[in-house]
This record gives C-alpha cells, sequence and structure tokens, in this order.
C-alpha cells in the first residue's frame, strides 16, 4: 500500500498533553478535554484519561487517499434546500471516505497508543467522540453534528469506528449547516477522542449548564439526569429528571442545600450496554418503581453543581469574561465515581444583547392541547405535520409545525423551516431544544402524547 503519511506520532496527542489552546489541533471537545485534566483535577474534578487523533491526520488520509477531491466533485454547485439531492451527494461523499483504506502508519498510531490505554488489561471498552475543529464558535453550536460512540472494544473496531467519526463531519446536516454559514468544508478539520468508558449504564448520567438555559439568569445550574449512559439525554430519547441548583447560596455556605427546583422524569427507557449482543449499546426498559423516583441524590446533585461552578470560573478566567458552560457528565456504577466527559461554551444565551427585552402577548386563548417543558418565550402558529421517520421529511412545508418523537441532527435542515418544534421525548438540554434556541424556534420537548394527540393539518 503507498502510505504517505508520516509515520511519527504527530497524529496522536494525550489530554495530559492537550489545553484549550490547542482547538485548530484536536478541535473544540478534545481541547476542552486536555485542559479540564491538566488544570483541573488537583481541584476534584475528574476526567476519564484518553487521547485524541488530531486533525491533521484527518487532512492527510484525506489527501494520500485522493477523497478530498472526490469530495470537491460530489458537492459541487450543490443547493442544500434541494433535500433529495443533499441526501443523494452527501451519502456518496460518506461512501467515499467509509472505503478509502487509512495508511498503515495512521492504523499503527491509533492502535499503539490504544494498547497504551489498555495497559495491562485487554481491549478495554472506550468512549469515541469526533470533535471538529470549528465547534462551539460563539455563533455556531454544530449541536450534536458528529458522532459520538460508546463501548467501542478491540483495536480492529476503534480503527473502523475512527473512520465512521471522519465520515461524520459530512452527514447530510453537516453539510448544510457549513454551507449555509460560509464554513469551507475543507478548512474545517475532525479530530478523534478516545476515552475511557465510565460506567454509567450501571448509574446514571446527564447534561448539566451552569447558566438557565431559558432566561439566562447567570445564579442558577440546571442539571438533567436519567439512568444509563448519557446518549438518551443528549439525543431527546428520554424525558430526564430536572433540577435548578442556586449557585450563590451553594457556594457560601456548603452545609445548604440549594435546590430550587426539582421535576420527575418519565426516563421510560435506559441505555446499557449490549454485552453477548450484536450492537455495542441497546436501550432497555426502566422499572416502574424506579422511574417513579429520582435516579440521582442530593449529594451528587451538588457534587455536579459545584463542579460547573469550578469549571465555569476556570473558563472565565481564560476568557477575561463570564463564561457559562455546557457539560456532559457520567457516574461510574461500578467504582461509584462521578467524571466529567465534555465541556464546552454555552452559545445561545451568553451570546444575547442584555440590555435588550423581548416580551410577548398571546391575545386569544383556547384549548390546552399538549403540555411538556417549554424551550424560549415565542409565540408562533401554523398548521401540523406529525413526521414518524426521517422519510417523512421531503413532506414538510415551511411555517408548519413540526410535531415528532423527537429529533436528531439529521432533521436540522428541515428544522430550520419550521414556526415551531413539538417533540414526545426530551428535556431542556436535548438535541430539539438546543437547536431550537439556536434558531429562535418557540418549542415544547417531553409531550409524551403530542403524536397522538395532534393531527397532520390541524391549524
Amino acid at each position: 500500500m503507498s502510505d504517505a503519511v508520516k509515520g511519527t506520532s504527530e497524529y496522536i496527542r494525550w489530554f495530559n498533553d492537550i489545553s484549550i489552546d490547542d482547538i485548530a489541533s484536536v478541535g473544540g471537545k478534545n481541547a476542552s478535554l486536555g485542559e479540564m485534566y491538566q488544570s483541573l483535577t488537583d481541584q476534584g474534578i475528574l476526567v476519564p484519561n484518553g487521547f485524541a487523533v488530531t486533525a491533521q491526520a484527518y487532512h492527510d488520509f484525506l489527501s494520500v487517499t485522493g477523497v478530498d477531491q472526490k469530495i470537491k466533485t460530489i458537492l459541487a454547485d450543490l443547493d442544500t434546500s434541494d433535500m433529495e439531492n443533499l441526501q443523494q451527494r452527501g451519502h456518496a461523499v460518506r461512501q467515499a471516505i467509509l472505503s478509502a483504506a487509512m495508511p498503515d502508519s495512521l492504523q499503527l498510531q491509533i492502535i499503539t497508543a490504544y494498547e497504551t490505554l489498555c495497559g495491562e488489561s485487554v481491549d478495554i471498552d472506550v468512549a469515541v467522540r469526533s470533535s471538529a475543529t470549528a465547534e462551539d464558535l460563539p455563533d455556531a453550536s454544530f449541536a450534536g453534528q458528529q458522532e459520538t460512540m460508546l463501548n467501542v472494544r478491540g483495536a480492529g473496531v476503534l480503527l473502523e469506528t475512527c473512520r465512521r467519526c471522519f465520515a461524520s463531519l459530512f452527514t447530510d446536516r453537516a453539510i448544510s449547516y457549513r454551507q449555509e454559514r460560509d464554513f469551507d468544508h475543507f478548512t474545517i478539520g475532525l479530530s478523534i477522542g478516545v476515552q475511557l468508558m465510565v460506567r454509567s449504564d450501571l448509574a446514571y448520567s446527564g447534561v448539566m449548564f451552569s447558566i438557565d438555559t431559558e432566561t439566562g439568569f447567570p445564579d442558577a445550574v440546571l442539571i438533567n439526569a436519567a439512568y444509563g449512559l448519557g446518549e438518551n439525554v443528549v439525543q431527546g430519547s428520554v424525558n430526564p429528571d430536572e433540577f435548578y441548583i442556586f449557585k450563590t447560596t451553594l457556594l457560601k455556605d456548603p452545609e445548604c442545600r440549594p435546590i430550587l427546583q426539582r421535576r420527575l422524569g418519565t426516563k421510560e427507557f435506559k441505555l446499557i450496554y449490549d454485552l453477548g449482543g450484536t450492537r455495542m449499546t441497546k436501550n432497555v426498559p426502566v422499572s416502574l418503581e424506579d422511574r417513579r423516583r429520582f435516579c440521582i441524590p442530593d449529594e451528587d446533585l451538588l457534587l455536579l453543581a459545584r463542579w460547573a461552578c469550578v469549571i465555569e470560573d476556570h473558563y472565565s478566567q481564560k476568557k477575561g469574561q463570564l463564561c457559562p458552560m455546557d457539560m456532559e457528565w457520567a457516574k461510574d456504577g461500578l467504582t461509584g465515581k462521578m467524571y466529567i466527559v465534555q465541556a464546552r461554551p454555552e452559545t445561545v444565551q451568553s451570546q444575547k444583547i442584555k440590555n435588550v427585552l423581548e416580551t410577548f402577548e398571546l391575545n386569544n386563548r383556547s384549548q390546552v392541547l399538549v403540555t411538556g417543558r417549554a424551550v424560549g418565550e415565542r409565540i408562533a402558529k401554523g398548521p401540523v405535520r406529525i413526521i414518524d421517520s426521517p422519510l417523512g421529511l421531503k413532506q414538510f412545508q415551511p411555517g408548519e409545525i413540526l410535531v415528532t418523537d423527537k429529533t436528531d441532527p439529521d432533521w436540522e435542515p428541515t428544522m430550520k423551516k419550521a414556526a415551531a418544534i413539538v417533540t414526545n421525548r426530551g428535556g431542556r438540554t436535548c438535541h430539539a431544544a438546543i437547536v431550537s434556541r439556536e434558531l429562535g424556534l418557540p418549542a415544547i420537548v417531553g409531550t409524551e402524547t403530542g403524536t397522538e394527540l395532534l393531527q397532520t393539518g390541524q391549524p
């Protein structure tokens, strides 16, 4: 095999060698993980160890294999408003990447780093996350646009997963997102984070913000939590438990438990390892007894809230201004330890103009059809369009109310056309909520029965 990729270790960076200044090399997620691993461990914040495959490895992979020229040809004169054409071209790009042979030296460097991470163990399980070099720009959240794969085990599976991560930079929604914001497809690179798994499949996990995501109130920590691995909360596959903790009292009085609000979620499923199965993970039902109680004790809530304050303070000092944070966390059911597995700057409330007050008034009252967790304060109207699967997205018309079970990043080109969004599942930190905030769309998430009670065409 022709192998032009250099045989040095320049394509691997360990977390203890990465800081927030390395975004161009390892992307936003990995730079943040390295920053916390280096700077916050001595303050008690735990981050699972791991390494990054650099964005240079991605660029060299494309150029050595000639895939970059194929991509330019495929995407020439693309009209992202033509959904069918976008899907066809996106599929062609991803297939070009997935079918290209990874150069031997790059494979060797990834395998060597994985074996080092394993230590004396054999084939440990890792989380593999893509980390784009343009993630988390102030005006572009890139929310969930690249892939996360959990419970990846073995060198061969890891290499194939890395190839899938490279291809994830060209999902339909990522192509559309970049093109509409004038990001050049080839100036943005993709790094890959390979991180020890936290066994939250045996405990609980979730997402937290060091700011109220709806009002921008800076003195509250919002925590969403559910049983099992955290992707269910991120993707909006479950309605999580929701908590607000008051920062000011928390930091002043360690004996106080300033939990301002708690709301029980339905938590119907939990994501666990698919041991002995054909998939890496699977969803299983949660018992009614567990669903009827909060999944996380107060002690862990308060620990997470304190960590949120420490992380926010650290990043605020680095930036020289208040920097609210969006964080993912996980509890290890084997060791009983809590971990931060991702952290990035919040990209909506922190960018709003603070001296402008927007208010909305509903002139007419009518029957309440569905209830859930409100996202935003705007008012919208339009005919209902129920979409049961991605196959139905072609039917969606601009100005309709998108009603569905849940959204994922593949739905974003359609979400931009909606007047408002309603989902059966998800909390305030799920994909549908984050993207709705970014787009300035009103949304109701976690209605449970929205697709049953509403009908397509209903005004």
